[in-house]
Formats: structure tokens, sequence, C-alpha cells
């Protein structure tokens, strides 16, 4: 604690309690623009959630205020006073006090008093229209680590907190977020999917239903409908059908929430193409990463096809070359994102006679059935990841696109709105030993399950 502190703030001694006493001034109160120090490191458990300020400042400033008429004095157990306390103020204001905090100190906030537990914890408050439903997408950062933890990046503040997820999971498990929630499948096993709000530590589990085949590769797409209170999840599994590789089978699996069912699975095949383990969901349309069978393709080895999630036809019979829509160039780590409403690909620019090496990281928009370049990695950022190679993770949610290199914590951001690159705060997680890999995810911070 800062010393200051030590010495202004005393433990009130036995038998005396401090009241709040109105004070007569002569003249009106002036503003006083408030220093207030704070601790190295700031550690506070939520529900079993660890919060915790990972950057260490010397000093915080708040807003210029004016001090009330109020002053702390001490009284013993015999004198009767007449203490004013913030429980008169009604629900409704502390509310509107507690909604104009950030969501890190909402949840540190909740856990001062049971009436403000209470309150935060509320239907009524979590579903308001508060100043924090408006905050930029949050990514947690993962190590293969044996324990559910790791660090929460807050871009508003741009801080890092301690952070653990309710369940173990592992940097190979399919994760899809959307508003708020975040949905995980193993994908060893693929038989059941969590779908969890990160921030509450509220989640639930899904058997899936078994596979009409023996899937090699497994896609998951989440999407959350906040006006009908319902998402819907897909699981797209694609089988070998042939011993040259050539033909796969296709399974589209579709979970409804409000119908609390998985529906008849969709069947296709694919000739030349195969299904990968990138999918999203965008508008009620699934787009699903595809990459060429053909030994002889060198240029364009990526696609993408479409499925319009309100078909009910239960096959789609097989898919032909002129229904893929193919990858703007040669890319490695392509990764599908709705971000601003639209569909968005990223993904490493590879050098066609060079496979395992690219040239920079860029960023499409996709207009019909064309891909259109938003903007490039530059050069000075390619540097900065170091050991940057043609295997990196990205995420995007909201207006901003999170990119991780697998084997470092660097994290570079892309601001969908101001058209700007930039890094953000470092993170205190270091690598254990050489061969550690570092993942991660970005979601919508909410307080509602649903």
């Amino acid at each position: 604690m800062h010393p200051s502190w030590r010495s202004r703030y005393k433990r009130t001694p036995p038998g005396y309690k401090q009241v709040w006493r109105p004070i007569n001034r002569s003249s009106p109160p002036v503003p006083v623009d408030f220093t207030v120090p704070t601790m190295d490191s700031l550690n506070l458990y939520v529900d079993g959630a660890s919060w915790s300020d990972d950057e260490p400042e010397v000093y915080r400033k708040g807003t210029g205020v004016f001090i009330p008429n109020l002053e702390i004095i001490e009284t013993d157990n015999n004198q009767t006073e007449n203490p004013v306390s913030i429980d008169v103020l009604p629900d409704d204001i502390h509310e509107r006090i507690l909604s104009c905090l950030p969501l890190s100190a909402i949840f540190k906030a909740s856990s001062v008093c049971k009436r403000w537990y209470q309150i935060i914890h509320s239907k009524k408050f979590t579903l308001k229209d508060a100043n924090f439903l408006s905050e930029k997408t949050w990514y947690f950062m993962f190590t293969s680590s044996v324990e559910p933890v790791g660090y929460l990046y807050d871009s508003g503040l741009r801080k890092w907190y301690n952070f653990e997820l309710p369940f173990m999971v592992h940097h190979t498990w399919n994760v899809a977020p959307s508003c708020g929630l975040v949905c995980f499948m193993d994908d060893e096993t693929s038989k059941a999917i969590y779908i969890c709000n990160p921030m509450t530590r509220e989640y639930e589990i899904l058997n899936i239903p078994p596979s009409p085949g023996f899937p090699v590769y497994s896609a998951l797409a989440f999407s959350v409908d906040q006006s009908k209170s319902k998402y819907t999840i897909s699981v797209v599994r694609s089988m070998q059908a042939s011993d040259d590789f050539l033909l796969w089978n296709v399974s589209i699996q579709v979970y409804d929430s409000q119908e609390t069912t998985w529906l008849p699975p969709v069947m296709g095949a694919m000739q030349g193409w195969r299904p990968g383990d990138v999918s999203v969901i965008c508008d009620n349309v699934l787009y699903i990463l595809v990459f060429c069978t053909r030994s002889n393709e060198v240029q364009n080895f990526h696609g993408m096809i479409t499925y319009n999630l309100d078909n009910i036809n239960p096959s789609i019979g097989i898919l032909k070359d002129e229904s893929v829509i193919l990858a703007p160039c040669a890319l490695t780590c392509g990764r599908l994102m709705n971000v601003q409403r639209k569909l968005v690909l990223v993904g490493g620019i590879g050098r066609p006679n060079r496979p395992g090496v690219i040239k920079g990281i860029g960023i499409w928009v996709l207009n019909g059935r064309e891909w259109t370049e938003i903007t490039r990695m530059p050069h000075k950022f390619v540097q900065g990841f170091g050991e940057l190679d043609d295997v990196f993770a990205s995420s995007g949610g909201g207006d901003l696109i999170y990119i991780q290199s697998y084997g470092g914590t660097a994290l570079l951001i892309y601001d969908m709105n101001t058209r700007q690159w930039f890094w953000s705060q470092k993170c205190s997680m270091h690598k254990k030993f050489p061969l550690e890999i570092f993942s991660g995810f970005c979601f919508e911070p909410r307080l509602q399950f649903m």
C-alpha cells in the first residue's frame, strides 16, 4: 500500500465508530482533483473468478468533484450522533451510480456490500442500457496449462487482469464467441459443447449427437440473437469418402436453443474440396472455410462455401466448384469472423513457391462473392512479433480484430472504425518452456447469461 495511506488511514480503536456529520461552511465548496494512490497488485475474487490489476500504477487521477459538507468524526459508544448513510438512497440511484463504472470495477463493487451485490446481479441491472454494454471486446489469453487460468485484456482501459475460467480449456478446442457468450467444443472428442459467460462464470453443457460417420475435421459456429433471446450452434463434420482424398462427405448439425433440440443432420458431399475447422454464422448464414484436395492447385487452395440456416432441406447434394468462393490469395491460418455485422477473413499471405512462409497478414471483407481487401499488417508490426511464422491465432468481434503469435504473448489489435493498428499493453504471462503454446479468443463483456 502507498505510504501516504498508512499515515492518513489508521485502524479505528475498539469502541469507536465512524459517522458522517454535516459541517457548516461560510464559503461554498471548491472543486478538488482527487489523486488516489493504488496498490501494486490487486486481487479480487468474485464467485470464484480472480480479478487482478496486473500493471502497477503509482497514481490514478479522478475527475474534479465538489467535496460535500461532510466530515468523518470519531465518537465513543456513549455519544449519540445522527449519521448520514448512503443506504438512504433508493435502488435506482445506486443503479445509476454503478452503471457509470467500467465493467471490471462493477464486479469489484459487487463485493463491497450485500446490497450492491444484489443490484449488480439483478436482471433489471444487467439488461439496462448502461455504459458498460457499449464497451469494446476483451481478449482472454491462456497457455497449454493444466489449470483454466490466464490473463484477460480490457481493451477499453488497456489493462490486463488475472482471470480464471470455470472449466479447463485446451488450445486445440474450437471456440466461437457471440454477444457476451462463448461456445467451446473439445476438438478431440466432439462429444460435448460448453456455452459460457466468462464474466459471470455461468455455463451449461450440451451433448452433441453422434456423427453419421467418422469425422476427420470438425468446425464450430455460434450465434446469439438477443432480440429473440436464443442462440444457434452449428457443428460441421467432414468424413473422407475416397482413398485419393478427393471426395469428402459433409454433415451439418444445428442446435436451436428455443427448441432445445438438435435438428436432423444435413448431409452433402464435396469433390476436390473438404471443410476444415473454421466456420462462422453471420446473418443466419453459415460460412465454412474449405481446402482444395487437388494436388495441382497451388495459387488458391482455400475457398469458402455457404449454407442458409433457414433451409430445411435435409440434403445439399454434391457441391460443385462453382459453389466455392475462392480465397483472395494463398492463405495460411485463415479465420472467418463476424466483425461489425460483416463477414471478415483474416489470414497470412503466403508465398506460392515457399510453403510455410508468409509475407504479411491481410484482412478482407466479403462483398457478394468477392473479397475486398481492407488492410495489410504494416511490416514494422510483423517484425514486432519476432517469432511470427505461418501459424498464428486471430479473433474478432465488435470493432476489433486481435492477432497473436502462438509462440509468445505479443497481442496486436486492428480497429475497424479508425483503421489503425496498435499493440496491447504488455502481458505479464511468460513462457515457461521453449515449446509452450499461447492462444486466446475475444468476446464482448456482458453481465447477463442470455
